[in-house]
């Protein structure tokens, strides 16, 4: 079995965090959504310059322009033995433009309840200043308040706030994502990993599962 990795899961469900870890203990590259559409628009690139407009006016950039650059970068992997993709597909439109560039092996959903996912991202903190995030529950700064790093005051994004929080859970999760869900559970490539506890409590959990589906496929 190859390692064609598809990573699912609602905001703050630490996917983020999973990915390159499991990129790293797979072999494999971690392509992020977020990074690519960053470094493309730093890069000055057609696509980054199309990008760019809509990220300027906060709107979400079009699924076309995010599947283009997905595109570019599987091609450039040159058929390396595999990928963790993050935050790609994020709905079932995507799915289906991701089927005719490559298949994949997995989709692993980092499964974390709505009221776990607001307890989590509304205890976020962020400096204005030198923008370093920090948690009040898993990494707080060591003053109550004021960034280690400039020592500037921390405040809470308007983003992380509970209710819009909910709303994105709802919305974006929900709504968006359930659909895709149940497609990749109808084609039997789904696993469902519980997202709660430690990071390397869940780590261990994802690594289990793939560990499990390689191994059935032996058979």
């Amino acid at each position: 079995m190859s390692c064609r990795i598809v990573l699912l899961g609602p905001p703050g469900s630490g996917k983020g965090t999973q990915a390159p870890r499991l990129a790293k203990e797979l072999g494999v590259p971690q392509i992020a959504t977020g990074d690519l559409l960053r470094q493309a628009v730093k890069n000055g690139t057609e696509l980054g310059k199309q990008a760019k407009g809509f990220l300027d006016r906060g709107e979400l950039v079009p699924d076309e322009l995010v599947v283009g650059l997905i595109d570019e970068q599987l091609k450039a992997l040159n058929g390396k033995k595999g990928f963790v993709l993050d935050g790609f597909p994020r709905n079932p439109s995507q799915a289906k433009a991701l089927e005719g560039i490559t298949g994949i092996d997995l989709a692993v959903l980092v499964d974390v309840p709505r009221d776990e996912v607001v307890r989590r991202l509304s205890a976020r903190r962020v400096c204005p200043n030198c923008g370093q995030i920090y948690h009040l529950e898993f990494r707080p700064p060591k003053r109550s308040g004021i960034c280690d790093v400039c020592q500037g005051n921390l405040v809470q994004r308007s983003d992380d706030k509970p209710d819009v929080v909910a709303k994105r859970y709802d919305v974006q999760y929900n709504e968006q994502a359930a659909p895709l869900i149940e497609s990749y559970r109808k084609a039997s490539v789904l696993v469902e990993v519980d997202g709660r506890g430690s990071i390397e409590s869940v780590f261990e959990r994802i690594l289990s599962e793939i560990q499990a589906r390689k191994s059935a496929k032996k058979r």
